[in-house]
């Protein structure tokens, strides 16, 4: 053939980019859909419903579980974030303080209370606190020792959250406050604190749900029947029944508020990130 022939382009073979990606989806959903029903197939739901499903058990919780263990956890919950909140706060500003004290002691707080699990916390506020201090009591009993306990783990979380929407916010605040004559002092209340929290509401939000759950702990402090929350009480009933029931419907109830909680969380990511683009 002469040069001015058009050569003949071999003809491509095999799947698009676009069609792979189609089959390699279908090929997972199938997957998932077969993984689903072989569970459903080997799982012997009989035992399952005689452990978890006794209806008559579910009855007997209620109106309890809702009036005295889910509020009790709601309490013990608020109370330790509330603790938490105000040592953070305190945590954060000595962490970013001029002075050296200030900075080494928030960071060795920070450094041993995120290090250590919050099971040894509650056995130190239940045990160590009476033994090095003889007679002393922690106001409101058991409520307090629970919202000291708490507040000494979320503190050091919520420490790093806050200083870090502090620094979030432009130094030309700062700056700016101070031209108008604010003291230091002033402008972090009134200009730069408020602007941070803005920032970390989210963060914030979602260390209330990792409160709601480490309320659990309050078990191994000792508790009455009246100060008893959800994971106790239904600890508490599957044990006089031998059923699992209590415990399923308990999880049930964290579920009710985490739930909601977590898409509190997920829209203020959202509008977060909608208010810096």
């Amino acid at each position: 053939m002469s040069g001015g022939d058009a050569q003949v382009q071999p003809r491509r073979s095999g799947l698009t980019r676009r069609q792979k990606r189609t089959l390699s989806r279908g090929a997972q959903y199938v997957l998932f859909v077969a993984a689903v029903i072989a569970l459903a197939v080997t799982a012997d739901w009989g035992r399952l419903k005689n452990q978890f499903a006794q209806w008559d058990l579910v009855r007997q919780m209620f109106p309890d579980v809702i009036t005295l263990a889910l509020k009790n956890t709601v309490l013990y919950t608020m109370s330790g974030f509330v603790v938490g909140l105000v040592l953070g706060m305190v945590i954060a500003l000595m962490r970013l303080s001029p002075v050296g004290p200030y900075r080494w002691v928030a960071g060795i707080y920070i450094e041993i209370f995120r290090g250590l699990p919050a099971l040894l916390i509650f056995v130190f506020v239940g045990v160590a606190v009476p033994l090095a201090f003889p007679g002393t009591e922690i106001p409101g009993g058991t409520y307090g020792k629970v919202a000291l306990a708490l507040g000494l783990v979320s503190a050091a979380y919520m420490a790093e959250t806050i200083r870090a929407g502090i620094q979030a916010v432009p130094k030309g605040q700062m700056e700016a406050a101070r031209s108008l004559g604010f003291s230091h002092a002033r402008a972090m209340v009134s200009i730069i604190i408020p602007q941070a929290f803005r920032i970390v509401i989210p963060p914030l939000t979602n260390e209330l749900v990792l409160l709601f759950k480490d309320s659990s702990l309050v078990l191994f402090l000792g508790v009455t029947l009246e100060e008893r929350e959800l994971t106790k009480f239904g600890r508490d009933l599957a044990s006089q029944t031998a059923n699992s029931t209590p415990i399923l419907v308990a999880g049930l109830c964290y579920l009710l508020v985490t739930i909601p909680l977590g898409f509190v969380v997920r829209r203020l990511e959202a509008k977060a990130g909608e208010a810096t683009k």
